[in-house]
């Protein structure tokens, strides 16, 4: 009696073995930077309206408060721009941040620097919710006219508004891990270079008693960074 024993052999050449088993990355979006560009902007823009509202620092009222409420009706229409501005800023603010935390988290996965980028724009994103909270509560009476705000709330508010929104001292430490990723190449190097002079800038101003002009130079860090990533970011992308 004989046994015959079948033995199949299956084998499998790919085309390509040394892309065998390799996942393919998604490709992600870039609309985070056009957010933070978005952002930036409304930083000045932020500026530039609570800046119109100045009623406060006027020669005339230093030393005194009498009728700044008379003179703040006149500004309520910049009231609503400058609320609305600065809110959608900080919207903005919080995307790019997500963005760029997903970005430097691709580079420097085990670094502290991508936490500390989100967490320095969140925050300032938080500051500029708060700098225009205020504003229902003012630039409503005020454009209606009926004297319900006092001229002592009134200066109260003009300074707030002149000041809060103006404090991005905590974006700056989003530029100074930018920095530290770039020195290890995980980012272009002259996005590195801005993140150290303006964020830098950014925060000395900050804990400096001129804290306020922090939104300057914070505002402008976040446009030119914002650009860079959108358009000098080509050996990340490839």
């Amino acid at each position: 009696m004989t046994t015959h024993v079948t033995t199949h052999v299956t084998t499998h050449n790919p085309v390509r073995t040394d892309l065998a088993g390799t996942p393919v990355a998604p490709r992600t979006s870039r609309a985070w930077t056009l957010a933070g560009l978005g952002a930036g902007l409304a930083g000045i823009a932020t500026i530039a309206t609570s800046s119109m509202i100045d009623v406060v620092y006027r020669d005339e009222y230093a030393g005194t408060t009498a009728g700044v409420a008379d003179a703040l009706q006149d500004k309520a229409g910049v009231m609503f721009a400058f609320h609305s501005i600065t809110t959608l800023g900080a919207l903005l603010m919080v995307v790019f941040a997500a963005g760029l935390h997903r970005r430097l988290r691709a580079v420097a996965p085990h670094g502290l620097a991508p936490v500390v980028a989100l967490a320095g724009l969140a925050g300032t994103a938080v500051v500029s919710v708060l700098g225009a909270g205020l504003d229902t509560e003012f630039m409503m009476p005020l454009a209606q006219g009926d004297g319900i705000v006092d001229d002592s709330t009134g200066a109260m508010y003009n300074h707030w508004i002149g000041t809060i929104p103006w404090v991005w001292v905590l974006a700056g430490l989003a530029g100074l891990a930018l920095h530290v990723v770039a020195r290890s190449g995980g980012v272009p190097r002259w996005i590195g270079l801005v993140g150290l002079v303006l964020g830098g800038l950014t925060v000395v101003l900050g804990v400096s008693p001129l804290e306020y002009m922090a939104g300057v130079t914070g505002s402008l860090w976040l446009v030119v960074t914002a650009l860079g990533f959108s358009f000098g970011d080509r050996a990340f992308r490839s």
